[in-house]
């Protein structure tokens, strides 16, 4: 119990969390914009 109030009490704890937010919504945008790019680059490669 100490970990999560730690977690989400402290400047630290806060910190570490957004960063991981930030992270993974960074990773969620990348894999979402290379998937969207590549789709649009197969009709011409096909051809």
């Amino acid at each position: 119990m100490k970990l999560l109030t730690d977690l989400f009490s402290t400047d630290y704890g806060l910190m570490s969390i957004s960063g991981i937010v930030f992270m993974l919504g960074m990773g969620v945008f990348f894999v979402r914009f290379f998937t969207r790019k590549m789709n649009e680059d197969a009709p011409r490669v096909i051809k």
